[in-house]
């Protein structure tokens, strides 16, 4: 039997549903209302093959309807009055003035890794006026790279709509991380530490000092100028003075500062003292003003050990948050083996169509919005969550789509096959930029011959009558194709197949599809397409979302180069989804 809940949530895929259907001529998208209904119902995420189960179901029915009974339910239910809405993600006590950040590491650019807690910190900033930085952490001089910077700040920009206040590199901050160190060493809450590795835990151990603990201030001062000029690496490194009698032994005196002399590739030698993470953290926590964070889980930890610190100094600590790890099953994130990848020649660059890093999805066409949807929709949860590649690609497909939904509309034919119509009038056409547009924009010179795809051509049935979109309806018979003339060229006559087609003129582009595997599609696209600009999105029809790469003069290589038609332009297409 159907919970209350189960009712609630079938009746508002229903709603759903009408109103996509609505704007599809009275066909709904079941992927499109999978991606609205997972928005409103979060808590689905982990039984999404139940809910599209539902929406599938829902969307029968809708679409089984007529296009006067869907508008009577979008009439009667307004998305803006009845949305179920998933609460909205808040930070407890409405707070002002919050300022939070988000802190790679420039081993490489972004992944979709990374815009889940990026997303969560934007949201946060925008729903209260806040400000969000970008803290580079690149104190690791052996895992930073150089090209990294410059990457990261562009996928941070580019993720929430240039809404990053500030980009800050911490390896420019370590005057200032020296400057706290010297204070915590003058009061006495830090001492630089000669112990090996192997002596410091077995006094840890028995919860008992190093040696080195209870040293006057001055010979600490005398280590930390050695640790800074002369000292071996390895050879000191400075604590944080904690409770010794803690049970966790990782909260005992744990390290601040140590020595490093491999070159950084923005400061080379100048420092020798680079500051371990808790450090850096702390002092620019501090001194940036941090009111809020969110983090993954798996640094509750490190928040105890900054703890004391910001208790030595006397400062305010920043409200922390922690959420899970999503794993996307399915896909390699490692920026180690990607790198090693690229170098060895089995991707073009971080930006390759195959991998999944925000680059690589901004030149398909993805919007930032879509990544930040799903993040929503995931929420603040501690977690940890599997995601398949399949279903993670499945709903960003489905808020991507609602945003690129009023992207213009036009025939591409990809393995043209030229088709002469037996007695097919002469005619001019003026197809609609977008179903929703009644001003055409789309003009085109009819004759005879026209561009079929080799796969349309393949699947038509002889003796069936079949239509040239918008066009004109055909049968085809032993091969030949004729024009069904008068009463009999209306759409409403055709029980086979529609089917999109170019006319055979001069003034066709020809066009590449370069394809999620990074394999290539070629073909002739109509002659509108020479007006669009390097990123412009379109939509092929019966094909798919598309972001324009590049334009040139077409090779000679081109598959369709000798075909009738081409006015000499090729153009390059990414391909986003259908």
């Amino acid at each position: 039997m159907m919970s209350n809940t189960d009712k609630e949530v079938k009746k508002r895929i229903q709603v759903l549903a009408a109103h996509n259907a609505q704007k599809f001529k009275g066909k709904a998208n079941p992927g499109a209302v999978l991606g609205a209904a997972l928005q409103e119902f979060p808590e689905m995420k982990d039984k999404v093959n139940e809910l599209r189960k539902n929406v599938g179901a829902v969307v029968k029915v809708i679409n089984s309807m007529n296009l006067k009974d869907i508008e009577q339910i979008v009439k009667n239910n307004p998305l803006d009055q009845t949305k179920k809405g998933r609460k909205e993600l808040s930070l407890p006590g409405n707070p002002k003035n919050v300022v939070m950040r988000f802190e790679p590491s420039p081993s490489g650019p972004m992944h979709i890794g990374h815009a889940y807690p990026l997303s969560l910190n934007h949201h946060f900033c925008q729903k209260y006026d806040g400000k969000l930085i970008l803290r580079i952490s690149d104190t690791n001089p052996e895992n930073t790279e150089i090209y990294a910077f410059d990457m990261l700040a562009q996928d941070a920009q580019w993720l929430t709509g240039n809404n990053i206040a500030q980009v800050v590199i911490q390896s420019d901050n370590m005057e200032i991380y020296y400057s706290y160190a010297e204070q915590a060493i003058t009061k006495g809450f830090a001492y630089v530490c000669k112990c090996t590795p192997e002596q410091f835990k077995t006094y840890t151990q028995k919860k008992k000092p190093c040696p080195c603990r209870d040293l006057p201030p001055e010979e600490h001062i005398e280590r930390w100028e050695a640790m800074k000029t002369t000292a071996p690496q390895g050879s000191m490194v400075v604590r944080v003075k904690t409770d010794l009698k803690h049970n966790n032994p990782a909260m005992r005196d744990w390290p601040a500062l140590r020595i490093n002399t491999t070159p950084h590739p923005r400061q080379g030698t100048k420092y020798r003292v680079w500051p371990l993470l808790n450090w850096a953290v702390s002092v620019d926590d501090h001194t940036e003003g941090m009111t809020h964070t969110i983090r993954a889980k798996d640094h509750m930890d490190n928040e105890k050990r900054q703890k004391y610190l910001f208790d030595h100094f006397g400062w305010k600590m920043a409200e922390h948050h922690y959420v899970g790890k999503i794993n996307f099953t399915g896909l390699k994130l490692s920026t180690t083996q990607t790198k090693a990848d690229i170098k060895a020649g089995k991707y073009n660059g971080w930006d390759d169509i195959q991998l999944p890093f925000l680059g690589s999805l901004r030149r398909r066409g993805y919007q930032p919005e879509a990544l930040v949807k799903f993040a929503l929709s995931v929420g603040m949860t501690q977690n940890d969550k599997s995601v398949a590649v399949h279903e993670f690609f499945k709903q960003v497909n489905a808020f991507n789509k609602e945003i690129l939904e009023k992207c213009y509309r036009y025939f591409i034919i990809i393995n043209p096959v030229l088709v002469d119509f037996k007695e097919a009038p002469k005619k001019k056409l003026e197809l609609n930029l977008h179903p929703d547009h009644k001003k055409g924009g789309r003009k085109m010179k009819v004759e005879q011959e026209y561009f079929l795809s080799l796969e349309d051509t393949n699947s038509l049935t002889d003796g069936m009558a079949h239509r040239l979109m918008d066009n004109l309806n055909f049968v085809r018979d032993n091969g030949n194709y004729y024009y069904q003339k008068g009463a009999y060229d209306d759409f409403r006559k055709t029980k086979g197949k529609i089917i999109h087609w170019l006319p055979a003129v001069k003034d066709l582009v020809h066009v590449t599809i370069l394809m999620p595997d990074g394999t290539r599609q070629h073909g002739l696209g109509e002659a509108g397409l020479s007006k669009l600009d390097v990123g412009d999105i379109i939509q092929a029809e019966r094909i798919g979302f598309m972001r324009l790469d590049s334009i040139e003069a077409t090779p000679n290589s081109h598959p369709h180069y000798d075909l009738h038609g081409g006015n000499g332009k090729h153009l390059t297409f990414w391909f986003a989804h259908k």
